[in-house]
Order: structure tokens, then sequence, then C-alpha cells
């Protein structure tokens, strides 16, 4: 599997009559592409329940998967596992920016792209910023590396809330975390209408 993608640094703008999702990354599981080792592997979970619209999957611990998916209720933290349901999953990979959260991502990536997980379709990965400010050049590098194994990657900026456990309603969110939020949602529905294979 190839990785890369053009741009990734800033949102694509969402068109309010007429939203859109433009993948930049692979959108389904590729026969070439082997299964990482054993070790490298995230768990897997049969998920019973009522089922969310889609599963946030923290991709290593303290990805901020949980911090997600509280702002959404119709959204569920799959708890570093893929959700395993016999209808199949639509699921948002989640990552720390920072290197070691971003090769846990690229694991992830191609772990769904060599077809192991049937019924998951991935719509995207979610950068979580590890701290406030500008990513290093070599983080953002390394994202594009990243990105173009999953549909589409959105970054979610710093929120200082969280930091000291605080409940941060959406509507309170930087305008970037917002639109990403809606972007997420946006590919989320158009994932469905990928092909599985």
């Amino acid at each position: 599997m190839t990785f890369g993608a053009e741009t990734i640094d800033e949102p694509v703008p969402v068109d309010q009559e007429q939203p859109c999702f433009i993948p930049t990354g692979a959108t389904r599981p590729q026969l070439s592409v082997p299964q990482p080792d054993l070790a490298d592997r995230l768990p897997r979970r049969n998920a019973s329940g009522r089922e969310p619209a889609f599963w946030w999957l923290g991709v290593h611990g303290g990805a901020g998967e949980t911090s997600l998916a509280r702002l959404d209720k119709n959204t569920r933290a799959a708890e570093h596992h893929w959700p395993l349901t016999a209808t199949g999953a639509a699921v948002v990979l989640v990552a720390r920016s920072n290197i070691p959260g971003l090769r846990a991502a690229r694991l992830a990536a191609t772990e769904w792209a060599s077809g192991s997980l049937p019924g998951i379709q991935v719509a995207g990965l979610v950068v979580m910023a590890d701290t406030p400010g500008r990513l290093p050049k070599e983080i953002r590098d390394y994202t594009r590396v990243v990105a173009g194994g999953v549909p589409h990657v959105w970054h979610f900026p710093w929120v200082d809330g969280w930091r000291y456990g605080h409940d941060v309603p959406p509507e309170q969110l930087p305008k970037e975390a917002r639109t990403a939020l809606e972007q997420v949602h946006i590919a989320v529905t158009a994932t469905a209408g990928f092909p599985a294979k």
C-alpha cells in the first residue's frame, strides 16, 4: 500500500447547501496489503447494544476517542478495539499528533487496508493536537504519509479545558474543531456509499 496525500493542512470548505466529501486517500481495502504483525494489530470485540452512527477508534491510549464521543451522543468510543457488529460499522480512527500516535494510526490503517476486517469501513483519521500551536514539520510530513492510507485526515485543535478534565460543549469548541466535526459527519455519510471491496 502506498501512503501519501497531497494536502491535509487546511480544512476542506463545507458547502452548506450541498455538502460533499472528496477522499484524499484510500477508500477501501486492497488485496496487495499484508496485515501487520499480530503484536501490531488492534484487538477486536463483538459490539452489542445500541449501534451508534459511527465509532471513534482510538488507535492508542490517550488518543482522545472518549472526549470526541462525549461531544455527540449518537457516536461511541470503541475503547481501542475494532467494533465487530452484525451489520458492519463505520469507524473514524483517532490518534494524537505525535510520532508514536501517528505510527499507531498507520498500523491501524494498514490492518484495515489488508481486508482482514469484514464489515468495517474507515471514514478517516482525526489527529488530535497533543499541544497548543503549530505542528513541527517532521510531524506534518509524517501525517501526510499516514493520510494516504485513509479516506481523509482532519486536524482537531488543542482544547485547553480537556487538560483540566472539563466537559466542553460543542458550541464552545474552537471554530476549527467544530468544522472538523462537521466534516467527519459528512465523510461518515459518504463512506456508506464506498464499495466494501
